[in-house]
């Protein structure tokens, strides 16, 4: 790949945590919920960062005893530059509560309904007449995930700065059979996203970024997050470089590092590659969007706790997650644009992972227990193959919750 070179000098510093001493001791009256220990925390994400060898790392955890953000490492290997909570990062696929966000608002409104087929506002989708809104937002289209196709991450390799058009990675998911009939089963895919953001601009009658900042980014005081535009591959400052080992297609799809990478990354003689200014146009409506910690845990917590929608909505929208796998009824159900899993009894959280090249990120919010979690790494995948937001998750839900043992797998049904 013609990528941008990375720094020799793998630098990890050490973990510090914000937060109030005072507050950190207050119980919060639920039994499901520990008391946060600044110091466990700061320990637990210094040592996760460095067995998974994270150039840098950061997590804010919103409880009743107060906010906690523990950071750790840099985000620019080769300097220490220390991340926080207003660091800018790609968020990937959490774009999607976003463009989920705005389509459950038009149907608020009664500028569309669910039951639509796509067919109504995009034109030559395969079985277009016979998919729906709501199945397009719940992952149950059976329309192929574009980023699946291996020369799709080979052209992003090969062209880092290419300018994806919406029009142009559907033609690449239609050129692929549907995976299966619309509704019948659950399939992970970004083409989905990419045909939900046509139909919010068609109703709308605006682009997608302005949409974003019309209605959410600016109503819920979101001043650090953008949907930037697609000829546009920075990151506003503060930001954090994004790294990953390998090509492309370790991020976009699910594939283990092979034993020689895993080898020579440990041993420092593979490094890694900075993907920060990989044109994400692609992602778009399925994961464009750049925000920080601080920004994406008010708006996961406004999201989940009712401040978007209408009472009758937002019914709907919590209702609307179903497991992905009917036979396994306590792993994540998706729903609209979100993610659902009860880690123990009385606490479940709603979430949203978010991965691709550069970065891996979770951001969920439990509003039983007023609990609002933010991860973000800049590696994508560890050598082990493991996706860091996701080992950084298991390890601080530990911390917060008093979890059955062994503890619930949390395995991202997303990317």
């Amino acid at each position: 790949m013609t990528a941008l070179a990375a720094c020799a000098v793998l630098l990890i510093a050490g973990c510090s945590v914000t937060g109030s001493a005072a507050s950190a001791t207050t119980p919060t009256g639920s039994s499901v919920i520990k008391t946060i220990d600044p110091a466990v925390l700061r320990a637990t994400v210094d040592a996760t960062a460095k067995e998974l060898m994270i150039p840098g790392v950061a997590v804010e955890v919103r409880t009743p005893q107060g906010d906690f953000t523990a950071v750790s490492g840099t985000t620019r290997r080769g300097a220490d530059v220390r991340p926080g909570a207003d660091t800018h990062f790609r968020i990937a696929s959490i774009t999607k509560t976003m463009t989920s966000a705005v389509i459950v608002l038009l149907a608020q409104e009664g500028k569309l309904r669910f039951s639509d087929p796509i067919a109504k506002y995009v034109a030559n989708v395969p079985n277009g007449e016979n998919i729906t809104i709501a199945e397009l937002l719940k992952m149950r289209s059976g329309l192929y995930g574009y980023t699946n196709d291996p020369e799709f991450a080979a052209t992003l390799d090969a062209h880092p700065a290419k300018v994806w058009t919406p029009q142009e990675v559907l033609a690449i998911a239609f050129r692929h059979p549907p995976e299966f009939p619309p509704g019948t089963a659950y399939d992970y895919s970004n083409t989905n996203y990419a045909l939900l953001g046509l139909v919010v601009e068609k109703v709308d009658g605006k682009p997608l970024d302005q949409v974003f900042q019309d209605r959410l980014y600016g109503p819920y005081g979101l001043r650090r997050t953008t949907l930037p535009a697609t000829t546009d591959t920075s990151i506003p400052d503060p930001f954090s470089h994004g790294y990953m080992y390998g090509g492309s297609a370790f991020a976009l799809v699910d594939m283990p590092y092979p034993p020689d990478m895993q080898a020579g990354a440990r041993a420092g003689t593979l490094q890694p590659i900075d993907y920060t200014n990989q044109n994400a146009s692609y992602a778009w409506a399925a994961g464009g969007a750049i925000s920080t910690a601080d920004d994406l845990a008010t708006w996961m917590r406004d999201l989940v706790d009712g401040h978007v929608f209408n009472a009758d909505f937002q019914r709907q929208w919590l209702g609307s997650p179903q497991a992905a796998d009917p036979a396994q009824p306590t792993a994540p159900q998706y729903g609209y644009g979100i993610e659902r899993q009860t880690f123990a009894p009385n606490a479940t959280m709603y979430f949203h992972f978010g991965e691709l090249p550069g970065f891996n990120s979770f951001s969920g919010h439990d509003p039983g227990n007023k609990v609002t979690l933010v991860i973000w790494s800049n590696l994508t995948v560890a050598p082990d193959s493991r996706p860091t937001a996701n080992v950084l998750l298991v390890k601080v839900l530990d911390l917060i919750y008093s979890l059955p043992s062994p503890s619930p797998s949390v395995t991202p049904t997303t990317r």
